[in-house]
């Protein structure tokens, strides 16, 4: 009785494993692999049926055990050639999910040369229209001087040349934060070392940079991920960790460029980054850009030990 009943579930369950797999079959562009096994699942439940039916006659004629045995032979055979063709569906799954990961790097490259012309247009626009214009109001300024007798006046004068002073130095400042020259015209180890130097006169943090890679350059792309990351990181620990003093290093071995940035702030627990409301935009935008150049970027932090980060690509 208890191999009668096992015999009837595994019946119902293997019709409803045929007629499940036979629904997949669209989902599969109805593959051969797919089609072999989802039948292989028909066939099981059919022989079984056929052994309920002999139970229920007696002893099995000589023409049901042979069909039984032919039966089992198809079934292994369609459970075989299944298993060997399915693996051209997991390789297109696999093809699928490649293209996707170069399609998304496609357009995040897209997006980032996007964002670096707009950059470029704009600091351009800014230096060569608002720099004349302040040139010749300073030029202006400047013819005042014999015509101007007071000293109320000449004080005012003063001042405002003064202040025009700033703007050209603010705008040339702007323009070279979006587009550093010093980057896309002598490369990445004199851009950031033109950036920490800025960076060191504001006494805001003591910047120590060192680099092997001089006279070297990269990809342009890869350039400016990794300028963008290390403004990013620096930025991070002046705001953010209250750290007095940055350690970078910028080095070249073999066929590799590596990134080490070090700070001695605060530091933080690395554990929220996983939670997306907590996870900083910069940090975030840092990962992406670094992948879409083959790179890995690994950050490390311990509160009360500071934070370090390492960028690494093939050259």
């Amino acid at each position: 009785m208890v191999r009668l009943l096992a015999l009837i579930i595994s019946i119902v369950l293997l019709i409803t494993a045929a007629s499940v797999a036979l629904r997949f079959m669209k989902l599969t562009k109805y593959r051969l692999s797919w089609i072999l096994l989802s039948i292989s699942f028909a066939f099981m439940a059919v022989r079984n049926i056929i052994q309920l039916f002999e139970r229920f006659r007696g002893t099995p004629s000589y023409t049901w055990q042979m069909i039984d045995e032919w039966i089992g032979v198809l079934i292994a055979v369609m459970i075989i050639g299944g298993v060997i063709l399915i693996r051209e569906l997991f390789y297109s799954l696999k093809r699928a999910e490649t293209d996707r990961v170069r399609s998304e790097k496609k357009v995040i490259n897209a997006i980032i040369n996007t964002e670096e012309n707009e950059r470029k247009r704009f600091a351009k626009d800014l230096h060569d229209g608002l720099g004349p214009i302040l040139s010749t109001v300073k030029m202006s300024l400047s013819a005042l001087n014999d015509r101007i007798k007071d000293a109320s006046g000449t004080v005012i004068l003063n001042n405002t040349n003064h202040l025009v002073n700033e703007a050209i130095a603010t705008i040339k400042d702007i323009s070279n934060n979006l587009s550093p020259h010093v980057l896309s015209n002598f490369g990445l180890s004199s851009a950031i070392g033109a950036f920490t130097t800025k960076i060191n006169q504001t006494k805001a943090v003591d910047i120590d940079f060192k680099s092997n890679m001089e006279a070297q350059r990269l990809e342009n792309d890869k350039e400016v991920v990794i300028y963008r990351a290390v403004c990013e990181l620096i930025n991070n620990s002046i705001l953010h960790s209250g750290a007095s003093r940055i350690e970078i290093e910028l080095n070249k071995h073999e066929k590799f460029v590596t990134l080490q940035f070090n700070d001695n702030g605060r530091g933080f627990d690395t554990s929220t980054l996983s939670k997306e409301d907590t996870k900083g935009m910069g940090l975030s935008n840092i990962e992406t850009r670094v992948k879409t150049v083959e790179g890995v970027f690994i950050l490390e932090s311990t509160p009360g030990k500071g934070t370090s980060a390492l960028i690494k690509m093939i050259e």
